[in-house]
């Protein structure tokens, strides 16, 4: 079902707003349906400015973005499928049972409740804390006391995404990079790594931290993405709204289960909103996720559409409700009749 005209425009002047009221410099937003693909049924729009630092051109869809939390989907929960079709991971039973140097508590949770937050992990990721502990990363996260009983609560925490990444190199004997480049490759997205990336004008510059440093640009915002080199399973990813479509056309037309799989309600996050495998659900049969520096994947098997914004909200310093009218406005038309 195609996006209508009217709520291309509806979208297109919220980013616009977004932009007027330095919510961003600038950001890209890609509408398209199952049956889109490159050069033909997208609807790109574009506005503002990569950023100061990179001129006065206005981004496209191949400008490259710090996806930050977009990375748990593009990375982790799309290996954990393929991991678990190979029987290199099994969904719902001890993490132990395959990794067996795993310590309690943690080695006692699934797959399924690390993809769906419920696993009772310590919400804060703090992975300094572990900086010179001669370890495995693995363990150390393991070990640590829970906060809630496995399975009863949501909580959005990326240590359990660290974990799954940590867990998917082990399976395959491999590190998640490579993995990741050999799934992107697959799916056509070059455009597509871990960071860091090289500075250049076609990269959207994120946060200054201190007052007189350099801006954080081409490296991960996230600070333990930077801990693992920019390699992990919560964040590090740089992409574009070109590749990012294409993930998205094929969530909407692969015959592989797990996406379908994925969008079973797993359990509640608030009114209106369940969490299934990875993605946040609502009742009106929208999948989605969001990332911390401005970025957001939507999609709707009902309607076959999708949405892909990429934006560096975190240029001006974080504020979440900056994108709250737009990303709201899309969910709200993307399902539409």
């Amino acid at each position: 079902m195609p996006w209508t005209p009217a709520a291309a425009a509806a979208l297109a002047d919220s980013l616009d707003h977004a932009v007027r009221e330095r919510g961003v410099p600038g950001g890209v937003l890609v509408l398209g349906t199952a049956d889109s693909g490159p050069g033909s049924g997208r609807t790109v729009v574009s506005r503002g400015t990569v950023g100061p630092e990179c001129g006065p051109a206005a981004p496209d869809e191949h400008t490259r973005y710090d996806i930050a939390s977009l990375t748990k989907i593009i990375a982790t929960w799309a290996l954990t499928g393929r991991a678990l079709a190979a029987d290199l991971l099994d969904l719902d039973a001890p993490l132990r049972s395959r990794f067996p140097d795993l310590p309690a508590p943690g080695g006692l949770l699934t797959v399924r409740q690390l993809l769906s937050h419920s696993a009772g992990l310590q919400p804060e990721t703090r992975l300094d804390r572990y900086l010179h502990i001669d370890r495995p990363l693995a363990e150390l996260l393991c070990a640590e006391q829970l906060v809630a009983t496995p399975g009863t609560e949501h909580r959005y925490i990326n240590r359990g995404y660290v974990l799954l990444g940590l867990l998917l190199a082990a399976a395959h004997d491999l590190p998640l990079d490579a993995l990741a480049d050999r799934l992107w490759g697959e799916l056509g997205m070059r455009e597509t790594e871990f960071g860091p990336i090289r500075r250049s004008p076609q990269v959207a510059p994120t946060e200054q931290r201190l007052r007189g440093a350099p801006r954080t640009w081409g490296i991960p915002h996230d600070p333990n993405a930077a801990l693992l080199n920019g390699i992990a399973g919560h964040a590090g990813a740089f992409s574009t709204a070109a590749d990012l479509a294409l993930f998205a056309e094929h969530l909407l037309t692969t015959d592989d289960p797990w996406p379908a799989a994925s969008l079973a309600p797993q359990i509640a996050v608030d009114p209106g909103r369940t969490r299934g495998l990875g993605w946040l659900l609502t009742e009106a049969g929208a999948a989605y996720h969001h990332g911390y520096t401005g970025t957001s994947l939507f999609f709707s098997p009902g309607t076959g559409r999708y949405a892909v914004l990429l934006t560096n909200a975190v240029y001006h310093g974080f504020s979440g409700s900056r994108l709250t009218p737009l990303r709201d406005r899309v969910l709200a038309v993307l399902t539409a009749p």
